[in-house]
């Protein structure tokens, strides 16, 4: 999980900086912690919590969750407003990244 958060982390970054999204990027250096000397930004909150999906219904619920978090936030009004979501894919959009619906 370390090694997806740090790689994604910079791709993320040097993605954001590469289209001078400054506004984008002001979060993530926002919440950097302070003891983190090596980075600028910081992408991923520290540490996992796993929770196992033990059905379909719990599946939704997890979807939904992560869906509705651009909305709670004010960002977009609709989940799949928001271009970096997955919801695009649910809403028989495309998404900039394929989403595997199937599970």
């Amino acid at each position: 999980m370390q090694r997806f958060k740090s790689y994604t982390a910079k791709q993320i970054t040097a993605h954001l900086e590469q289209y001078r999204s400054v506004k984008l990027l002001e979060l993530p250096a926002f919440f950097k912690r302070a003891h983190k000397q090596e980075t600028t930004h910081q992408v991923w909150e520290e540490g996992n919590h796993p929770q196992i999906i033990e059905s379909e219904a719990v599946m939704h619920q997890k979807l939904d969750y992560i869906h509705q978090n651009p909305v709670k936030r004010g960002y977009v009004d609709q989940p799949e407003h928001w271009r970096y979501s997955s919801a695009r894919n649910y809403a028989g959009q495309a998404g900039l990244i394929e989403a595997i619906r199937a599970w």
